[in-house]
């Protein structure tokens, strides 16, 4: 494939969006994986863009005004913080500079959406966003202002007709789902571990889009422990068929690499190597559908020096048409400094699994429906819900 026009978010400042020593979201996990990105090539081609913060009316097309003021407020005096907004939790621990830290992260979406949609830029890459838990009114799950919402707001505001969300975090996307649940141009969906056993406790099949868009959601609750290939089945077999009978004019998707066996926070089983083939399958998707209009975001990932940087330079590196194969050495000098600065080994490789292993086979929906697998259970709720509002069939179409 031959390289395109292609823009990522980054600059040291993003680190600022910081809860504190010991809070899982570690502002390390993007520095180091815009490292490993520089190290490996991955930016080269690519546009890189600081694009500084966000306006407060750019805010307030998702957001309630009343909130962006609180974050501001608790921003300039965490001794404000509002449990009750979210703010000031376990979770979401106040600091000071918080509205501008959040802020810059929605401003890199926004930007990047912008340069897909005018055509500067074919694929946009913010690893730094997916705030995917940021409700209108309130801070939750990590997460302050919804930047990804932002993006898509911005479209429809342009007149885009179909936007398709695709979100395969570990977590329910709940608050891009929120957003746009009664609207019929929004598309969101969402693969992740079941709310019996995980945050948020949403995302469950029956939650298909408010009564004026209805089949807009489509969400996917799997058990704790899924490998790599059935995850790889379930997003094949009850996200893809809908996203094409949709016909988006532009996709977006969130990343999440908590998914990871070795994640601290979450029960799946799945490798890089399964991280990285849906990055890839996600990436054609778009060439086929949309004619490339793809913008790709971070989201979770708590294992910041093994999984994060690796994930997400893989993802960079996809969308600026020179993807790394998973064989590929990490630099010395790169490993050296995660030593350095965590005390722990890093990776030798790009990916887990061994090359005879790859890549992961994934058993087509077509080839039939196993009622005893916990997983094809899940799948075929969900298509149950949604297919039959996307004029597809239950049992055949993948």
């Amino acid at each position: 494939m031959s390289s395109t026009k292609a823009c990522a978010i980054w600059g040291p400042e993003f680190t600022s969006y910081d809860f504190g020593i010991g809070h899982p979201m570690a502002p390390l996990r993007i520095d180091l994986t815009a490292r490993l990105c520089e190290a490996l090539g991955a930016f080269e081609g690519m546009e890189i863009i600081d694009p500084g913060i966000a306006e407060d009316a750019v805010l307030a097309s998702v957001h309630d005004p009343q909130y962006i003021d609180l974050v501001k407020r608790i921003g300039a005096d965490p001794s404000l913080a509002d449990g009750s907004r979210g703010i000031g939790t376990e979770d979401v621990p106040a600091f000071v500079g918080m509205h501008e830290a959040s802020a810059r992260l929605a401003a890199g979406t926004l930007e990047v959406t912008q340069r897909v949609w005018s055509g500067a830029a074919e694929h946009g890459v913010n690893f730094t966003g997916g705030m995917h838990h940021a409700m209108r009114d309130r801070a939750s799950g990590f997460c302050v202002y919804n930047d990804i919402a932002v993006g898509i707001q911005w479209l429809l505001d342009q007149g885009v007709e179909r936007v398709a969300y695709i979100d395969v975090d570990v977590h329910h996307g709940d608050g891009v789902q929120e957003i746009f649940y009664n609207d019929p141009r929004v598309l969101t969906c969402s693969l992740h571990e079941s709310g019996r056993t995980l945050f948020p406790g949403t995302g469950w099949p029956a939650e298909t889009g408010g009564p004026e868009a209805e089949g807009s959601a489509v969400n996917v609750a799997l058990p704790p422990g899924v490998p790599d290939s059935p995850w790889l089945r379930a997003i094949n077999a009850a996200i893809i068929p809908v996203v094409r009978a949709f016909k988006p004019q532009v996709v977006f998707t969130q990343h999440g690499c908590d998914t990871h066996m070795d994640d601290p926070l979450a029960h799946l089983a799945l490798t890089l190597d399964a991280q990285r083939q849906a990055m890839v399958t996600l990436h054609r998707l778009t060439h086929e559908i949309c004619d490339g209009k793809w913008i790709a975001v971070g989201g979770g990932g708590y294992d910041v020096t093994s999984v994060v940087p690796r994930s997400w330079t893989h993802l960079t590196a996809i969308a600026a048409h020179h993807p790394i194969s998973a064989a590929t050495p990490i630099p010395e000098p790169w490993r050296e400094h995660v030593l350095e600065v965590t005390g722990q080994e890093a990776p030798t490789r790009m990916g887990d699994l061994p090359a005879k292993e790859l890549p992961i086979w994934v058993q087509p929906w077509s080839l039939g429906y196993n009622p005893h697998s916990e997983v094809d259970r899940a799948v075929m709720a969900t298509r149950e819900a949604t297919f039959p509002h996307h004029g597809l069939d239950v049992w055949f179409d993948d």
